[in-house]
């Protein structure tokens, strides 16, 4: 059983510049550069009705339909998680192709299992994820689809692409 050790902070000063620098990769069309790996998240302030951009890790990229599978880290703290849950229609990018959709928030089994193919794939990367959110984790199979149960995660399922 995967145990929590601590609650990931939310990024300020320096740390939070360092987080959102990729936002400006994309906004010079450098967004190839971070691949398939990273998301440019443009969603609609809950509270303001502006738009809010964050760039996030992406657990999977369907290659065909341009969908992909993202994880909270900050679980249900982080902005974006209220917002797309206030309003699901979202904007995103992957390398430099823009796709308007919606957010789906996924049942917990199916995180699961997304979150353990993202293990199998990228087991160091999953390692440091799971440390950054928090958790230790002893690399079992149990242990990675438990994480998964416990993090909100998300389908951005593509409608139109936006030019």
């Amino acid at each position: 059983m995967p145990e929590k050790i601590s609650e990931p902070k939310l990024p300020n000063g320096l740390s939070r510049f360092a987080f959102r620098f990729p936002i400006w990769l994309y906004h010079a069309h450098l967004g190839w550069i971070l691949g398939t790996r990273f998301v440019l998240l443009t969603h609609t302030g809950r509270k303001s009705g502006l738009p809010r951009q964050t760039v996030l890790e992406v657990v999977r990229y369907d290659q065909t339909t341009g969908a992909c599978i993202v994880a909270s880290g900050w679980n249900t703290k982080s902005d974006w998680f209220k917002n797309v849950m206030a309003n699901p229609k979202i904007i995103f990018q992957v390398k430099n192709k823009r796709l308007s959709g919606i957010a789906e928030r996924l049942a917990p089994e199916k995180g699961s299992q997304e979150l353990f193919e993202y293990a199998r794939h990228y087991p160091l990367a999953f390692r440091e994820l799971a440390r950054f959110m928090g958790y230790r984790v002893d690399g079992s199979e149990e242990d990675i689809r438990e994480v998964g149960r416990m993090i909100p995660m998300f389908l951005f399922k593509p409608i139109v692409e936006v030019v």
